[in-house]
């Protein structure tokens, strides 16, 4: 990744507040950020210092109280429900802590669901399922129910649904939080294959200061503001 990459993911000046009963809370403070194609960003930070609340309001799942939040050219909270649901199914992909898979269904039938919803034919969509989870390392589990695979493969299930689409960028949760060690850092790997191989870019909050430390950027959340630590790029 150099600096003449496309932007894929850029806020301006993001304020975020609650109210705590009589008390209102601000949360973020005027938070800028930029991601490039293909980029590796990590923030790190304390608990309750407002990375989550950061990310869910990139991926228009919360509403800033200002700022601008742009994925590709587009603003993704100055456009219609529909449109921004749209906008996450095509342009970016969700990892947490927890997979949040489907219990009901099989490997392949969850990876394939933003697929189905984003009107893929179903027989299109299980054929790129089948191709992500081969290439995250599943390709003997495709039928198997979350219940049937271990902690590190249900996250790898959880990666290849965030990976199906073909987004511009993952924004990833604490994505081994969960896991044990051995078990994260080939879950942390896999990112950055995929990374390499199908030059999304990586967006993620994490308390691994070893994985922090790896990225091409890494920034540190404090008090609702970020401020940049480290920069390979």
């Amino acid at each position: 990744m150099n600096n003449s990459e496309p932007l894929v993911l850029q806020c301006s000046n993001i304020q975020k507040s609650f109210r705590d009963g009589v008390n209102k809370v601000d949360v973020l403070k005027g938070v800028n950020l930029a991601i490039a194609q293909q980029e590796m960003v990590a923030i790190i930070g304390a608990s309750g210092s407002g990375k989550s609340t950061l990310l869910h309001v990139l991926g228009g799942l919360d509403t800033p109280d200002s700022g601008k939040v742009l994925i590709g050219e587009q603003d993704i909270h100055q456009v219609s429900i529909k449109k921004q649901g749209q906008i996450r199914n095509r342009k970016l992909g969700f990892v947490y802590q927890f997979h949040h898979l489907l219990a009901e269904f099989n490997a392949l039938e969850n990876v394939a669901m933003p697929l189905i919803i984003g009107k893929y034919s179903q027989d299109e969509a299980y054929d790129l399922a089948e191709k992500m989870l081969t290439k995250v390392g599943l390709a003997s589990r495709l039928t198997h129910r979350p219940s049937e695979l271990s902690g590190g493969e249900r996250q790898r299930v959880a990666l290849a649904r965030a990976m199906v689409t073909n987004p511009a960028c993952i924004l990833a949760d604490e994505p081994t939080g969960n896991l044990d060690t051995h078990t994260a850092q080939s879950i942390n790997e896999l990112m950055f294959e995929l990374n390499e191989t199908e030059k999304t870019s990586f967006l993620i909050v994490s308390h691994d200061l070893k994985l922090a430390d790896s990225m091409q950027k890494t920034y540190q959340m404090v008090d609702g503001e970020l401020d940049l630590l480290n920069s390979s790029a």
